[in-house]
């Protein structure tokens, strides 16, 4: 069976020092010349598609607000509009860029992503997130919300916990509360992407008919936080619903994939946690593809380096995900392990760019490749079809 490999691109990689390493280019991350480069690489490496980080607020090594450093990437694009402007630079690698959910409209973010499918000719996906920090809150100004507090340091010996330094989800009412919104958003999506049906466009000009009023639908979606009447502003997107993938760590992000999501990215620190983690997610879902994250340092060398890293970042590298430091072949080797404990795919983040971003897509890929565990071509036009995934067909065409 051929593994799913993507990349989650943020910066010049997920080391927060990763932007001081010599073949790192500083001055070149905000031009699109940079991220064209590092999404090219991974199509020429066959990857499934690449992820594209973003949030409300600045980085920051605080859980609320921002911090005083000054030796770490602070800044971003918005990952819609960078994924767009990439999509006539690339062919066949999907593009799946973060949009929060609190704080926006999903008539927005839903057009936005549709229009994205339209002009990469079906290859967008989009992975909702929410926003539960004050910071945020204050852009906006238009609701309030408590200072977020980081979860309880971990008893000493005790196994590493993806997600260590976020929230318990499930016991905070408001992040609760937030995940569902954040299911409302992205239901009234959905919705939108079907509210045109496939051949709603006629575009006779003999008879001056360029769409079939009757087959454009208002969506009538009224919940607790959103009443949107649609239909959408943009002709239903290529792959009929793009793909959409969510990062979870606990039970209730779990719940959200399960319902909401074609793609859920999980966070496994071993291949036992793995095989528990896909227990619990298929009692929730059958079909929803499941993908573990990891941050890698990868070659001869790798030790060196990230230890090099965190000297000059002043602390050890700190994640969700598990933290890889070894040669390729070690790495399929985890990969495959892990496949064995039901992951279908995986999320790998570079710990600094362009090197590991190199050694995924030209040794990793060789390496599975050799073990007949990767593809050697791409077998799709679209990303739901890279993945496996069927397209649907428009709720309003089935009901009509």
């Amino acid at each position: 069976m051929t593994l799913h490999l993507a990349v989650a691109l943020d910066g010049a990689g997920w080391h927060p020092a990763a932007w001081r390493e010599p073949d790192a280019a500083p001055r070149a991350l905000f031009s699109a010349r940079y991220w064209a480069g590092l999404v090219g690489e991974a199509e020429r490496g066959l990857l499934d598609f690449v992820t594209l980080e973003d949030e409300l607020g600045p980085q920051s090594t605080l859980p609320d607000g921002h911090d005083d450093r000054i030796d770490q990437v602070r800044g971003r694009f918005d990952a819609v509009l960078l994924a767009a402007r990439l999509a006539p630079l690339t062919h066949r690698i999907g593009l799946v860029p973060t949009a929060t959910t609190t704080h926006t409209e999903p008539f927005h973010v839903a057009i936005g992503i549709a229009t994205l499918d339209h002009v990469s000719g079906g290859r967008a996906g989009w992975r909702p997130r929410v926003s539960a920090r004050a910071s945020d809150a204050r852009h906006f100004g238009r609701r309030r919300l408590p200072p977020l507090r980081p979860a309880p340091a971990r008893p000493a010996g005790a196994d590493p916990s993806p997600g260590a330094r976020a929230p318990d989800p499930s016991a905070d009412p408001l992040v609760r509360e937030l995940f569902e919104e954040a299911g409302d958003a992205v239901e009234v999506a959905r919705r939108l992407w079907d509210s045109w049906e496939d051949d709603a466009e006629i575009r006779d000009v003999a008879t001056g008919r360029f769409i079939d009023r009757d087959k454009l639908h208002y969506i009538d979606f009224a919940g607790r936080f959103f009443s949107v009447k649609g239909p959408s502003i943009t002709p239903r997107p290529p792959q009929g619903q793009p793909v959409v993938a969510a990062l979870a760590h606990a039970r209730l992000p779990y719940e959200f994939a399960a319902a909401h999501a074609d793609v859920v990215f999980v966070t496994p620190h071993s291949a036992d946690e793995a095989r528990a983690i896909v227990g619990e997610v298929r009692g929730l879902s059958e079909d929803v593809k499941i993908f573990a994250d990891l941050v890698v340092f990868l070659g001869e060398d790798a030790a060196r380096r990230k230890a090099r890293l965190d000297e000059l970042d002043g602390a050890e590298l700190d994640s969700d995900a598990a933290v890889f430091t070894g040669h390729v072949r070690e790495l399929a080797d985890v990969l495959l392990a892990w496949r064995e404990a039901g992951v279908q795919g995986f999320r790998l983040r570079p710990g600094a760019v362009p090197y590991d971003l190199w050694q995924i897509c030209s040794g990793l890929t060789a390496e599975l490749r050799s073990r007949r565990a990767f593809r050697s071509r791409y077998e799709a036009d679209t990303l739901r079809g890279l993945l496996g995934l069927p397209r649907p067909v428009s709720r309003y065409a089935e009901a009509r």
